[in-house]
């Protein structure tokens, strides 16, 4: 039986309303953060987890935790986000002030982790998840899942830029035809807005 991943990226923080770089900062939702969270657990409570697995910073747990799933959950530290380096609580914007070409999934964060280091991270955990079977939901961060799901369909972690990722937001990944060598990206960054609109 090949799994289905329900991948969830962790409600809205602080920063991620500012945009700066959260990597080990371990910062809680806000408000609508949690909303986010619970609303996302009246969708995921539809389907049956074979496993449940979280990042260990908190914004991730807590989010697993409102959706319900908190009593099945494995605390997974290779889920956790990017290590930013010198660059954590910086924005995009700031960074380019210095490095105007600069792209995290080219270049990494100086102090930080490469995209080399996220790639064999995300590669040592796949075949675990692979290996599962069923339905697991995976709750982490964006640009760990970003590098998640481009190593999944067999891409370099570096094309995970083009896979934007929102806040509190479910994407799925399986295999067509049942068959482990065909990897797939079911659904991609779909808002609890948008989830709440089809499926009432």
């Amino acid at each position: 039986m090949v799994p289905r991943l329900y991948l969830v990226r962790h409600g809205e923080t602080a920063w991620s309303l500012s945009g700066q770089h959260t990597g080990v900062t371990d910062i809680p939702l806000t408000e609508r953060g949690e909303q986010q969270a619970r609303r996302l657990g009246a969708l995921l409570g539809q389907v049956g987890f074979s496993e449940v697995w979280s990042s260990p910073l908190q914004r991730a747990r807590r989010t697993c935790e409102l959706a319900g799933l908190a009593n099945v959950t494995r605390v997974e530290p290779a889920l956790a986000e990017w290590n930013y380096g010198e660059y954590e609580g910086v924005t995009s914007a700031d960074i380019r002030l210095r490095d105007p070409h600069w792209n995290l999934f080219q270049h990494g964060s100086p102090g930080g982790e490469s995209p080399a280091q996220v790639s064999a991270r995300v590669d040592g955990i796949l075949p675990r998840l692979r290996a599962t079977g069923g339905n697991v939901a995976v709750f982490s961060h964006g640009h760990f899942l970003r590098a998640f799901a481009a190593r999944w369909i067999g891409l370099p972690v570096g094309d995970g830029q083009r896979l934007l990722l929102h806040t509190a937001s479910l994407s799925i990944l399986s295999c067509e035809h049942a068959n482990p060598d065909e990897p797939v990206i079911v659904l991609w960054n779909a808002g609890v807005d948008q989830l709440h609109a089809r499926f009432p």
